[in-house]
Parts: C-alpha cells; structure tokens; sequence
C-alpha cells in the first residue's frame, strides 16, 4: 500500500496531479480507497480541489461475459488511441470482490502493451468491500484521472450481476461485448443490458468465426430493433470486431466518438452526467448510512440479536427494522 506523506498536504497532491505526475495520481486513489478517517478528510479537501479539473474525458464502460475477450480488446484499443496521442486509463468495478477478496484486472499483465505504455494508466477496484463501495471509489478514481490529463477513461466490468447497470450510470457510453456462435445467441442475454447498452460489438470476428459473428450481429440487431433506446437522439449499432485482429476496433471508436457528439451538441450529455452525479450522491448517502449502522457501537451490539430473531420466525422484519432504527435515533441523540 502506498503511503500518503504526512507532510503532503491536499494542495500539494492536486499540484502534482494537475501536472500529470503518476506517483501522485497512485499515491491520491490509495488515499480515496482508504478508511481511515484522517485519510478521508484530506480525499474529501482534494477531491472538492480538483473537481473543476474533472470532465473533458470520454468516459467508456465496457461489458462482457468471462471468454468474451475484454481484456484483449481494451489492451489493443487503449494501444490504438496512445498511438494516436490520446491518454487512457483503464479502471475495474468488480462486484465478485465481495465473495474472493480478487479483482478482475489484479492482474494486469493481461494488458501487457498498456502496462508498459506511458500514455495509460491501469487500476484494479479495490480487493474488498461492498459493490457501492467499489463503485465510489471508480468514480473518485475517474475524477482523479480527468484531472491528471486523462482523455479517455475505459471503465471495464465483470459482467455480471448489478455491476453492468453501476457502470453504465457513471459513464457517457455503455459498450456491450458479445460473442459469436454461442448457440442460441440471445439466450441468456438479460433484456436489461441491451436497454443499457449504447452500442453492441460481437468480438472474435475473425477467421472461422466470421460468418458465425455476423448472424450474431444481425440477431442482436433485430432485438434492438423492438426495444425503445435510451436516447431520442442515438439508436445503438451493432458491429463486429476483433480485438484480437485489431479489425474495425477504429470504426467502433468513432461510433463512440458520434455519441459524445451528438449528445453533447443537444445538451443530453451534460443532463445525463448531472443526473449520474445526484443518483451517486443518493447512493452513496445510503452506502453511508448502512456503514454508519454497522459501525455504531449501540447499534451493533443488536444487530446480531435481531438477525437471529428474524432467522428464528420469532420477530417480524418489520418490527426489527423499527428497533434497529429506534435504537440508532437513540444513538444520535446522546451525541
């Protein structure tokens, strides 16, 4: 864990960030992941500080199965946009932390070109805690990119569960990642990812699979069809891609490109991130909140009791919810 100097004040740290310094940028998401009280006020003084800094990047979520080569192909587009002078940095939610204590890019050296690129800048989640935990801390991280000199913040999902639809609301565009020749192609597809999804990309396009990734394509774009999308001024395509071959991974950036364009020249953008900034407020108002009965002494000491209570069928859950709050009032009221 890298240690934040005591003699480093918030000033100093947003110096050294707003000038790109990387040892900084590192040294500043270690202080916004930490728990530590002390800690969190001086995140909560630099993030206020560098807040007017944050917001010009391209802001990308990306999703997909296990095997449907994220990885792959966010190591070569990152690789295509420093090439072309961008600065990409790639964050992780991972909501499976909860259960294995791992992250979906602890390890990096499946980006082996971006590991190396000094244009890109790789960030697992954090390796514990809740999925609003995780999810605040990426999007602290995210601000603390943009304010480092960050274009492009590439912001990658496990792909399952609650994860897709947190990302989806912290960032501009949402790209689904499909694979080819699964059998049934829509089967176990959740209806609710394609109402997310900004635009579908059927990786593994390549060699034998090509012809396979097309009728994909067409699929997904029929089910799209009868979908109401999500903007009035973009309907999500559907591409093939090889992240692999580094085929037509240009042609599906520009498409992200379009919709930064088009949503920013009628204002949608800057409506739609205003209102992702007042839903995290509220998110994590309740994330606060569950921590704060959790770690109030009084509180916790029946929280157990309760539980058990509940489990047992001798106490109403609602009943138990009125004690546990009555007794947290209670708490605040002898402070």
């Amino acid at each position: 864990m890298i240690m934040v100097p005591a003699n480093l004040t918030a000033d100093e740290l947003a110096e050294k960030i707003l000038e790109g310094n990387r040892a900084a940028l590192a040294r500043a998401i270690t202080l916004v992941e930490s728990r530590k009280a002390a800690h969190r006020v001086v995140a909560h003084d630099l993030l206020t500080k560098l807040l007017p800094y944050s917001g010009k990047a391209h802001r990308v979520g990306i999703t997909g199965v296990p095997g449907v080569g994220k990885s792959t192909t966010i190591d070569q587009l990152g690789t295509n946009l420093t090439n072309a002078g961008k600065k990409v940095a790639v964050l992780a939610v991972d909501p499976s932390s909860t259960r294995t204590g791992g992250s979906i890019l602890g390890d990096k050296t499946r980006m082996e070109r971006l590991c190396g690129d000094p244009n890109a800048f790789i960030r697992p989640s954090p390796s514990a805690g809740t999925l609003g935990g995780v999810a605040a801390r990426t999007r602290e991280t995210m601000f603390l990119c943009e304010a480092a000199g960050y274009d492009v913040i590439l912001v990658e999902t496990v792909g399952i569960g609650q994860s897709e639809t947190t990302v989806a609301d912290m960032v501009d565009f949402f790209l689904v990642l499909m694979l080819p020749g699964a059998g049934d192609e829509l089967q176990g597809i959740k209806k609710g990812v394609l109402e997310i999804a900004d635009m579908i990309a059927v990786n593994k396009a390549d060699g034998d699979n090509w012809a396979r990734a097309r009728k994909a394509a067409a699929q997904y774009r029929a089910a799209l069809h009868i979908m109401t999308p999500i903007s009035q001024n973009w309907t999500p395509p559907v591409i093939t891609v090889s992240g692999l071959a580094n085929e037509s991974l240009d042609k599906m950036w520009s498409r992200v490109e379009d919709h930064q364009q088009k949503l920013g020249k009628t204002g949608e953008l800057d409506a739609k991130r205003s209102g992702q900034q007042v839903r995290w407020m509220w998110s994590m108002l309740d994330y606060r909140m569950m921590s704060l009965l959790k770690e109030s002494e009084g509180v916790g000491r029946m929280l157990h009791q309760v539980e058990q209570s509940v489990r047992s069928g001798t106490l109403p859950a609602s009943v138990a919810v009125d004690r546990v709050m009555r007794r947290l009032i209670d708490g605040f009221k002898d402070v």
